[in-house]
Formats: structure tokens, C-alpha cells, sequence
């Protein structure tokens, strides 16, 4: 099945090809067409036939040999603390963070009137 990612970065080569000369533009809007109206990969592939570099097919089939993607490890979130700083103001302002589902109370800190989120232990 041909994502629209996959879509997308066909039509990225094919945008290449046509700033390098190699398409006119009768033939890039052709071969777009193509492209959009593809259900699968092997179809949208055909928008690159005659044109250097890979098929979407082959540029994006895993590699056997190559090593597995790295873990994402958990961070904090922009400003989030587990405890409130020193100085600290609370606000009334609290929500739930999409992510966690867990309650934050936003604190502000008055030397630079940055907003800090920090679990709520009243909810």
C-alpha cells in the first residue's frame, strides 16, 4: 500500500529531477499524476521509470545487515518538573498531560516569568 509519506518522497524526487533538467513539465505533471493516483508502491514506482536512483520500493526496503533503530528514552517535556523550584509561585492553571495522563499545575517563577509544569499531588 503506498502511504502518503511514501507519496511524498517520490514526489520529492521527482521535484528534483525537474530542477535538474531532467523533466520537462508536461512530463512532471504526468508522472505526478501518477504518483497521486497510485494504491500501491509498485504503481506509484512506475512515476520514476527511466529516471536515475531508486525506486520507492528499493530506497526503502530495511537492509538485513543494518542495525536495529535506537531506543527512545524518556525525557520531561518543555519545562516540566517533579517538584517545584525554589521561589516558585503556583497558578489555579492545571491540566492533564496528553501523554501521561497525569494532572500539572503550572508554577511560574518569578525571576524570569517562566512556566513550569509539575505533577499535582491535590488531584
Amino acid at each position: 500500500m503506498a502511504r502518503d509519506a511514501d507519496r511524498e518522497r517520490l514526489l520529492a524526487r521527482l521535484r528534483e529531477h525537474y530542477a535538474r533538467g531532467e523533466l520537462e513539465l508536461d512530463e512532471l505533471s504526468r508522472r505526478v499524476g501518477i504518483v497521486l493516483a497510485a494504491t500501491y508502491t509498485d504503481e506509484a514506482d512506475a512515476a520514476l521509470t527511466g529516471l536515475t536512483g531508486l525506486t520507492l520500493s528499493e530506497s526503502f526496503t530495511p537492509r538485513r545487515d543494518a542495525p536495529p533503530p535506537p531506543k527512545r528514552r524518556w525525557r520531561r517535556g518543555h519545562a516540566e518538573a517533579a517538584a517545584p523550584g525554589e521561589g516558585w509561585v503556583p497558578t489555579d492553571e492545571r491540566f492533564r498531560d496528553p501523554t501521561t495522563r497525569v494532572v500539572m499545575r503550572v508554577w511560574i517563577d518569578p525571576a524570569d516569568l517562566s512556566r513550569h509544569y509539575v505533577p499535582d499531588a491535590g488531584v
